[in-house]
């Protein structure tokens, strides 16, 4: 609960790269007195951030250091830099391989920025650049529980983010932040109603507007679109409305076909919408990415891959060796990224405990009914149906014996 709060008072990761645009002396023409309204710079800088989203960090990392070289006093190219080192952790946010180079770059744009802001008349553009930093610094403090560094840098990121408000040209940009706001305000005390007297000092939030100002910033916005539609991708889950998350995955995956993120949400979201053929040629897709090694492709992704082709092969094929293989690749997947607890691995579990029933196993589909009992929350379905296929299992062993007596 206390990492939900704190990773809304950094509004998880506020307000990405509206501001990728750099400019110098001699190329900041009268008419873009911001940076972030130079088109040239734009492009320049777009080509990078794309790379950047379909895990070509070498590609982009060059990119990001010839815009360092050209402007060095600017604070984007440490922001871009460090963006693309929060992307590696993405996948799979236990992985604190990258947290101290994310933290260096984020605290080079913050001196560069603070430098910024003391010699620019208007304040919007830095403090674009201050509340940014501030915010994935609250984002990775909290995912790594250091709360009351994680508290600090929400703060600092609130307080920029007002200092930026209020500059019209920079719509649909701007709009990012409070749809972030508007739907996370209001869905924190829904969810975990005892953060409700922490929030009372917080305006009054609205899903459904957060949700309509996201989706319209995933229209129209240059920078902050693709940032928008990761956030609405997690919302569209939550909010039960699969159909949206399907359509959006989609086109996500086909914009940077090697993000795994993505192509993680893009095989859930088939699995969950039906869409069989779709689902199993993601899931084989990432198993084989990870076997190639690429960039971002790890356990995480990994144990739904090998969970929806597991969940096919059963349910579908009736191929129970394939299907044991899978489940067994789940299990493997989830050991690996610590998660026992998860619902793959509870429900690969469970799955072959199925097919050791089928063949006349018994006591093995105990043994794996028994292991998904322990994992499992009490409070969910999977720990409702082991329970219940333990409780079977001990009537057909009685009634076995009761036929055996006559």
């Amino acid at each position: 609960m206390t990492k939900k709060i704190i990773q809304f008072l950094s509004f998880a990761l506020l307000i990405f790269p509206a501001q990728a645009q750099l400019y110098s002396a001699s190329d900041l023409d009268k008419n873009y007195d911001l940076l972030l309204k130079n088109p040239g710079v734009q492009i320049e800088a777009t080509e990078a951030i794309n790379l950047l989203y379909n895990y070509k960090f070498e590609e982009a990392d060059k990119e990001f250091r010839w815009l360092k070289y050209r402007y060095p006093k600017h604070p984007m190219p440490h922001f871009l830099m460090g963006l693309a080192e929060w992307w590696k952790i993405v996948p799979n946010t236990d992985n604190t391989a990258y947290d101290n180079r994310l933290l260096a770059h984020l605290d080079s744009c913050i001196v560069l920025a603070e430098q910024l802001y003391e010699e620019k008349e208007n304040k919007v553009e830095p403090s674009f650049f201050l509340a940014a930093a501030y915010a994935f610094k609250g984002r990775l403090y909290s995912e790594r529980k250091q709360w009351t560094k994680a508290t600090f840098a929400g703060k600092n990121s609130l307080k920029y983010l007002e200092k930026s408000k209020g500059y019209g040209d920079l719509s649909p940009e701007l709009l990012f932040g409070d749809g972030v706001y508007n739907y996370y305000s209001e869905w924190i005390p829904q969810e975990y109603p005892i953060l409700k007297p922490v929030l009372i000092f917080f305006q009054k939030g609205n899903k459904k507007l957060g949700t309509k100002q996201l989706e319209t910033v995933a229209n129209n916005a240059f920078y902050t679109r693709v940032e928008a539609r990761y956030f609405l991708l997690q919302i569209y889950s939550m909010e039960n409305q699969h159909a949206k998350a399907y359509d959006m995955a989609k086109y996500m995956w086909q914009t940077f076909p090697d993000n795994p993120y993505f192509e993680r949400y893009f095989c859930r979201s088939a699995f969950v919408t039906g869409h069989m053929a779709e689902a199993q040629q993601a899931a084989r897709n990432i198993l084989s990415k990870i076997d190639q090694k690429m960039p971002g492709y790890e356990g995480v992704s990994g144990r739904n891959a090998a969970y929806v082709l597991a969940y096919y092969a059963h349910n579908y094929a009736r191929n129970y060796t394939e299907a044991a293989e899978f489940y067994q690749k789940a299990i493997n997947f989830s050991a690996q990224t610590n998660s026992l607890n998860a619902g793959y691995y509870v429900s690969s579990l469970i799955g072959l405990g199925k097919i050791a029933e089928v063949q006349k196993n018994l006591t093995e589909a105990q043994r794996y009914y028994k292991l998904a009992l322990d994992k499992a929350d009490r409070k969910s379905n999977q720990h409702d149906e082991a329970k219940k296929a333990i409780d079977n299992l001990k009537k057909a062993r009685r009634n076995d014996r009761r036929a055996k007596r006559k």
